[in-house]
């Protein structure tokens, strides 16, 4: 039987309709995801502490520089209530992140950000961060690496919150976290527990995250963790460090 032309005809038709509403269809989810991210990017990460990876790194190249893993595992302790305070407000705190992929050295301010300092430096004493994952890397935009979660996946803390500190500082104020920046993680106002984050580059942030310290050492390895990326699993430069970045210990001076 010959083939009738004007069916033909109609069956190209239709598969060039059914063709331009599958591409109408992809182009308003990219429109959908595009708007997200912006909404994301604008609000500076209010569920911080909650997007933690879940997907492990495929990347062989960390292993290489980050090769330094302490044997032992994460703390599981909690409290119901944040530490009593036992630091001199006074005196100067430093802390050395002793990482897999070397030292990174932090200067405390305890005279602007006394309750968050002395959670720090309490959590440490207690070897709550000891063997833990930095679980999250941003590389657009916001240029942070973040840690202080033993369960690695954005949720983890000690089992309360504390407030806010030096939010007026003027570092942050115009929208930017200078790099060097030692800060905290929250998923709201006043939601501080353990997590953290180190600023690698200046980062577009508005002044929701309390500074208590900036980095004094280490900037470089921190650049180099960056420079080896993420498996990207939250979105465009955001997830779990490709570099297997643990905290061995941490050292705390006064």
């Amino acid at each position: 039987m010959s083939e009738d032309p004007g069916a033909a005809r109609r069956a190209r038709m239709e598969a060039l309709r059914a063709q331009e509403k599958a591409k109408a269809r992809q182009r308003r989810t990219l429109g959908i995801g595009a708007a997200v991210l912006v909404v994301l990017l604008a609000v500076g990460g209010i569920l911080w502490a909650t997007l933690g990876s879940s997907k492990s790194s495929s990347s062989t190249a960390g292993g290489a520089f980050c090769g330094n893993v302490a044997s032992g595992s994460p703390s599981n302790k909690q409290w119901p209530q944040p530490p009593a305070m036992s630091i001199d407000t006074k005196a100067t705190y430093t802390a050395t992140l002793k990482t897999s992929c070397g030292d990174v050295g932090l200067k405390l301010d305890a005279t602007h950000a006394p309750k968050t300092v002395n959670n720090f430096v309490f959590l440490a004493q207690q070897g709550f961060f000891d063997h833990s994952h930095c679980h999250r890397l941003t590389t657009a935009g916001i240029y942070v690496l973040q840690c202080g979660d033993p369960t690695a996946t954005g949720t983890g803390s000690p089992g309360y919150k504390f407030d806010d500190e030096y939010l007026n500082d003027p570092a942050i104020q115009g929208g930017t976290y200078p790099a060097g920046t030692l800060a905290m993680a929250n998923s709201g106002p006043n939601t501080n527990g353990s997590q953290f984050f180190l600023v690698y580059k200046d980062s577009q942030l508005s002044a929701n995250y309390t500074p208590f310290g900036t980095i004094t050492s280490g900037l470089d390895i921190l650049n180099h963790i960056a420079r080896d990326g993420s498996d990207n699993s939250n979105g465009q430069g955001d997830g779990k460090p490709n570099d297997n970045v643990v905290i061995n210990s941490v050292a705390v001076a006064k």
